[in-house]
């Protein structure tokens, strides 16, 4: 267990996250160690396991800081607007995802390894976060779209949140793999982080 005031281990435990965070923009999951992470921090490495057992512990709390994040995003929708027409839900969930480019890379990520070396009490914060997520989609389609039936309203959810796991490996596309596309003759189309998720929300809220 971490030794010192709460205040010390929430700066240190952020202070481990960030140097992830670092790392994670210029490298890939399986490419960063603890070692690496440790050298990121103003600590020795031993330290990092007062704090976390693994490294998928680590990206799990930066996953759930994304949520987090998202969630500001969302809660500006509900609180900043009156009402809104689908157009402009659709638009605005859109443009909240459209600068979550980390939240998306890690969607897209083995979440079952990440989760299964977690110990209970993160993975159960991580859920904390992303269950939110859930809520305020919720919240956007009970206060702009009200007539939307229940199992609707539980049908976008159940598409939308799937769905996501596919949007960064779909629109982060790499000039090797286009390349190998039109080889292959897939006639790939590119779209925007945004233009694919407003498609597919307009297409959701019945608005196509």
């Amino acid at each position: 267990m971490p030794m010192g005031s709460p205040e010390r281990t929430a700066a240190r435990r952020e202070e481990i996250i960030r140097a992830c965070e670092k790392l994670y923009q210029t490298m890939s999951f399986k490419d960063i160690t603890l070692k690496e992470i440790g050298s990121e921090t103003s600590f020795s490495r031993p330290t990092i396991y007062n704090y976390f057992q693994t490294k998928e512990e680590i990206f799990l709390a930066l996953f759930e800081l994304e949520y987090e994040r998202w969630n500001e995003e969302l809660e500006k929708i509900i609180d900043g607007n009156i009402r809104l027409g689908r157009d402009e839900v659709a638009s605005g969930i859109a443009r909240s995802l459209e600068n979550r480019l980390q939240l998306l890379r890690l969607l897209s990520m083995n979440n079952y390894d990440m989760e299964s070396n977690s110990r209970q009490e993160f993975l159960v914060s991580f859920k904390r976060a992303y269950g939110k997520s859930i809520s305020n989609i919720r919240r956007i389609l009970d206060k702009f779209c009200p007539d939307l039936s229940e199992d609707d309203k539980q049908g976008f959810i159940y598409v939308f949140f799937p769905f996501m796991f596919g949007i960064y490996p779909y629109t982060e596309v790499t000039e090797r793999q286009k390349q190998a596309m039109d080889t292959a003759s897939v006639g790939f189309v590119y779209h925007s982080v945004y233009e694919l998720i407003y498609k597919c929300i307009i297409r959701l809220l019945g608005a196509a």
